[in-house]
């Protein structure tokens, strides 16, 4: 009769003390770990024979990386063979935590001057969404950042947008300029049709009312589209 192969997965402990995820970040530094030792260290131990790092490493594969365990509830974390109610719990307030830091704002209003910058002041809140979500950033005339209010959820399209509510805000801030931003739940940020169509209304409105619209960002996962660098919507 043949037996069964069984792998031999160290435990953390068994692992040279170099290797450990803990004490390989107090050597080198959280920024030079990777994102599979930081998990393990928030997850402290691992489960059935499994060290920490193998389960931090297949929650990661299951989930699609960090975006993938950011939209995950708590119910589906727990489905995970070896992940309990206290662990579940424990990735999504890290994760929470990570995410709140990038959405604070500074002290010091932050300037947009291109569509990197955009992006970046978003993205860790929206890319993430389950649903589409439309925000402004309103500018004033040295292009800092008077807020970024979120004025529609739902599905972006011509009959639901209704561009008045876009420039109402702008002109309740007193703003010189503004960005549209909006994101795909479905990760890419490919432009639609309904996309260019909704920007080309804004940039006809923005003439009369003098209140220049700069851009429109969509934000997928981990990337993002400006419409005016691929001059959509926009005059040439």
């Amino acid at each position: 009769m043949r037996e069964e192969t069984v792998a031999y997965v160290p435990m953390i402990r068994d692992m040279a003390e170099q290797e450990r995820p803990r004490e390989r970040l107090l050597q080198v530094g959280a920024q030079a770990v990777s994102t599979a030792e930081l998990l393990a260290i928030i997850l402290r131990t691992g489960s059935g024979g499994e060290n920490v790092l193998r389960l931090a490493e297949r929650l990661l594969s299951q989930f699609q990386d960090l975006a993938g365990l950011a939209r995950a509830s708590v119910a589906e974390l727990t489905n995970v063979k070896g992940v309990g109610p206290a662990k579940a719990v424990e990735i999504k307030a890290a994760l929470e935590i990570g995410r709140r830091l990038m959405a604070s704002a500074p002290q010091e209003r932050p300037r947009v001057t291109s569509p990197s910058d955009a992006a970046n002041l978003l993205m860790s809140e929206m890319m993430f969404l389950e649903q589409e979500h439309l925000r402004l950033i309103l500018l004033d005339t040295r292009n800092r950042v008077l807020n970024t209010p979120t004025i529609y959820i739902g599905s972006l399209n011509t009959s639901v947008v209704r561009i008045g509510e876009l420039f109402r805000a702008a002109i309740k801030e007193n703003a010189a300029a503004f960005i549209v931003a909006h994101n795909h739940p479905s990760g890419d940020p490919s432009p639609s049709p309904e996309d260019v169509n909704v920007t080309k209304q804004i940039v006809q409105a923005g003439k009369l009312l003098d209140i220049e619209l700069l851009d429109h960002i969509i934000i997928g996962h981990q990337r993002y589209v400006s419409l005016k660098e691929r001059g959509l919507g926009f005059d040439s």
